[in-house]
């Protein structure tokens, strides 16, 4: 199989299936396409629309499968390899995985906006700017807060239900947000992010976006360089 994904440092969505495969050992090789412009003539778009309508990564190929969306991804990575539990067995908490997945899907528009994923910056200062000026981002923080303290008391942890999934793939860059611009959680929550990227999908996935050496200012809403 073959993942495109774009920057580590910048791609959240395309961390997620990256993180996910790596974490199980699902083989696959990985297809770097390096964001310069998000126009339609731009070489990331060119690029990806050459095997994808949506023309965004990640890219999953699998011979002549093509799935695209994360979610997608996610749930034909779980059907395509039922040894490896993807998500939780029990049918219940698997609906539960599934609702959460799915609300981080469609969900926390606010903080995805006002806190776009950017694992090498330290941006606290601008962080606490932004809790102070947004409330839905005040909201969503507190929604993330509690779910996931729901989530751990309900399945003892480490992960949100016990073992690593699908769901902690998904809430990974969620992780990296908070750590990025030093947004608080309660204990319990504020732990998890320390256990998040203490897995070593995670740790590999951090560490090449670290020693990406590219400075992207349209992705780049709060710095002029990387100093």
């Amino acid at each position: 199989m073959q993942l495109l994904i774009g920057n580590k440092n910048y791609s959240s969505w395309s961390m997620r299936p990256w993180v996910l495969m790596r974490h199980f050992g699902i083989p696959f090789e990985e297809v770097m396409v390096r964001f310069d412009a998000m126009s339609a003539d731009s070489h990331f778009k060119q690029r990806v629309l050459q095997v994808s309508p949506a023309g965004r990564v990640p890219v999953l190929i699998d011979d002549d499968l093509v799935v695209w969306d994360t979610l997608a991804i996610a749930e034909y990575l779980a059907e395509r390899f039922p040894h490896h539990a993807l998500w939780p067995r029990d049918m219940q908490q698997r609906a539960r995985a599934r609702s959460l997945c799915a609300e981080m899907h469609s969900g926390f528009a606010a903080l995805r906006s006002h806190c776009p994923q950017n694992l090498e910056a330290s941006l606290p200062d601008v962080g606490a700017r932004i809790l102070a000026d947004q409330p839905t981002v005040q909201a969503d923080l507190q929604r993330v807060g509690r779910m996931w303290t729901d989530a751990l008391a309900a399945s003892g942890g480490p992960y949100l239900f016990g073992a690593f999934g699908i769901v902690d793939a998904f809430y990974a860059p969620v992780a990296g947000r908070i750590r990025t611009y030093g947004l608080p959680l309660p204990g319990e929550a504020a732990a998890y992010v320390t256990r998040v990227f203490e897995n070593p999908a995670v740790a590999a996935w951090v560490a090449e976006a670290m020693a990406e050496a590219e400075f992207l200012d349209f992705e780049e809403p709060y710095r002029t360089s990387r100093t």
